[in-house]
């Protein structure tokens, strides 16, 4: 069969692929040209940005826990089982929450008894890296809600989220951008007076704590040195070995530095500046008080190594480019650059540890303890389960040197 073109119906045609070219060359300008900018009106370029030219940083950069401290919700990065059997938290006989995947996503979806829905929730960004648990918040219109049950990943199993009531699950917990600021980069808060239940631009939304989160919003930057490819000095970027030691600390411990109030707008705390202007915990207070999960800058300030050193800081242990957590031996490295024979500081365990005390110093003077704030109860448990974290004063415990001394004997 012949098929005849007319001229009427080439140009029909032409004008067709035409269309889709300029409506695909649309879509993708669109998709390409969201700009994201702070509160300062500087715009980010995006970690994805700066694998061009630092490819090595960035590909170990996106393995650590500040990365995937927040991110979208899909079947892939979920912890918990989706699968029968594997999928429910029971409250009570009366309650009970499944987590489901559905045509129009994934949720958690409240019963009653008889198995009839009461509520259903949609998974739509986790909070956490999954290293000791996730959480997770839903969308309600351009509000944020977190979600009911979390997961506890030592106990590899579906827990009820930390401070939730522990008979019935409830959606009505706002999220705050002050939540939102360490665990993210930036999430740009709509105009409203209602603080603690903000609306917020869902194209605004950069996950993670990423390369900008420490060296500030890096478009300018980029753009520069593509530009000038001959440029090897780093223009329009914050570069932290200029940083005086407060700055370096204060940029580790706006996070990690206990709860703090600031007149400052949510997203406004940028590189370089200091936590003068917020009330926060110090080492002042009674160490029993401080909590390990979020006040490792007041825990280190209490430490003799720290109060000893016109130089410590964060940094000195912890490379933030690099996944190092567990890795007791390179952190034991690191505590012997100072804490050596030559300098007279070496550990008194020498003599009885031998070569082993070069691999640990950890366990004995950074033990492991117990959250009061990071607590999840799991399903059929009265108590919740704390999680634990390293104590960040560096003391000796007597306690937990005799118990290292006993494993080692065994």
């Amino acid at each position: 069969m012949k098929i005849i073109l007319t001229s009427k119906k080439l140009r029909l045609i032409a004008v067709i692929i035409v269309s889709i070219a300029f409506f695909t060359k649309c879509i993708n300008n669109n998709k390409k040209d969201v700009v994201i900018t702070n509160n300062s009106g500087e715009q980010f370029a995006g970690s994805s940005a700066c694998k061009n030219c630092h490819s090595e940083l960035y590909k170990s950069f996106i393995n650590t826990a500040h990365f995937h401290t927040s991110q979208a919700a899909t079947k892939e990065t979920i912890l918990g089982s989706f699968n029968r059997g594997e999928n429910v938290f029971s409250y009570s006989y009366y309650s009970k929450v499944a987590m489901e995947e559905r045509d129009s996503g994934l949720y958690q979806v409240g019963y009653d008894k008889n198995f009839h829905q009461q509520q259903a929730y949609k998974f739509d960004i986790i909070i956490g890296s999954g290293t000791r648990g996730q959480s997770y918040l839903s969308w309600v219109k351009n509000r944020l809600i977190q979600l009911p049950i979390s997961f506890f990943t030592s106990a590899k199993a579906w827990a009820n989220s930390p401070g939730f009531p522990y008979y019935q699950p409830q959606y009505t917990r706002a999220i705050s951008a002050r939540c939102l600021e360490c665990h993210s980069t930036y999430f740009k808060t709509l105009p409203g007076e209602n603080i603690t239940s903000p609306e917020y631009d869902r194209n605004q939304i950069l996950y993670g704590v990423q390369c900008e989160s420490c060296h500030g919003p890096a478009n300018k930057h980029v753009v520069y040195h593509q530009q000038h490819q001959g440029e090897t000095k780093g223009k329009f970027i914050d570069n932290l070995s200029s940083f005086t030691r407060q700055q370096k600390l204060d940029l580790c411990g706006f996070c990690h530095g206990g709860i703090r109030q600031s007149e400052k707008p949510a997203f406004s705390f940028s590189p370089g500046d200091t936590l003068s202007g917020s009330k926060r915990q110090t080492a002042a207070v009674q160490m029993h008080d401080v909590e390990v999960h979020d006040n490792q800058y007041a825990l280190l300030s209490a430490s003799k190594c720290f109060r000893m050193s016109n130089t410590m800081t964060c940094n000195t242990c912890h490379n933030t480019h690099q996944q190092e957590r567990g890795n007791v031996a390179l952190f034991s490295k690191k505590c012997m650059n100072c804490h050596n024979y030559d300098k007279g500081s070496f550990c008194k365990m020498a003599p009885t540890l031998g070569n082993q005390i070069t691999k640990n110093c950890i366990d004995c003077h950074m033990p492991q303890k117990e959250s009061k704030m990071l607590t999840l109860q799991l399903e059929g448990k009265a108590n919740n389960s704390p999680s634990t974290l390293r104590s960040h004063v560096i003391a000796i415990y007597p306690g937990e040197t005799s118990k290292y001394l006993s494993v080692m004997k065994q």
